[in-house]
């Protein structure tokens, strides 16, 4: 197992959720966190709430660092609507979110990788930026060399998930559009998300 890996299951014992729903997480074992004091358990206060919520979300879409996420969360405020709301959709036009969410990768972690790696076109150029931002009517595409890779056929025919009605995919292809932005009731998480908490957190 990587350390990508490893690192990545370590969040999940330490949320305590399964946050992306898979069958290999720990937490289907031991609900508890990692370490020695991992099974201690007491109330959360609201700011250990709101923290919680936080540390979700930015686990959940690959472990974005503190710097990129609190410049995501600065937009989400600065547009008109719902910050929370606002939030939701900025992190699901990120690249690395659509080609997850595309299923041409099994995890945001990989996708992340799949992009830096060059394998990864938007409207006919390559781009390796996994924090690109995705607009209405974007075609994302699997670069020709890389529609043979195992990760990617296996992320495409996999039943684990399935693709939200805001982004079209042609899986023989391994081709796609991004419709529209989400709001936060379209977006299929496998546990709950509570962007008004981040926002709160953020905002004290």
């Amino acid at each position: 197992m990587s350390k990508r890996q490893e690192a990545k299951y370590k969040i999940d014992r330490r949320l305590g959720v399964n946050l992306w729903g898979r069958a290999k997480s720990p937490v289907n074992k031991r609900e508890y966190g990692p370490g020695q004091h991992g099974q201690r358990r007491k109330k959360p206060s609201d700011f250990g709430l709101q923290l919680m919520a936080k540390q979700k979300l930015k686990g959940y879409y690959g472990n974005i660092g503190e710097k990129q996420f609190r410049k995501l969360y600065d937009e989400a405020v600065r547009r008109k609507g719902d910050s929370g709301e606002n939030l939701i959709q900025l992190l699901e036009r990120r690249l690395d979110a659509v080609v997850y969410r595309m299923k041409f990768a099994p995890t945001p972690f990989s996708a992340r990788q799949i992009i830096n790696h060059g394998h990864i076109k938007v409207n006919g150029k390559r781009v390796n930026i996994p924090s690109y931002m995705v607009k209405d009517g974007d075609v994302i595409e699997v670069r020709e060399k890389a529609k043979q890779f195992a990760l990617i056929l296996e992320a495409a025919q996999s039943g684990e998930r399935d693709v939200p009605d805001y982004i079209s995919v042609d899986t023989k292809e391994l081709k796609g559009t991004f419709v529209r932005g989400p709001a936060l009731a379209d977006v299929p998480y496998p546990v709950q998300m509570e962007p008004n908490l981040v926002v709160e957190f953020y905002s004290r």
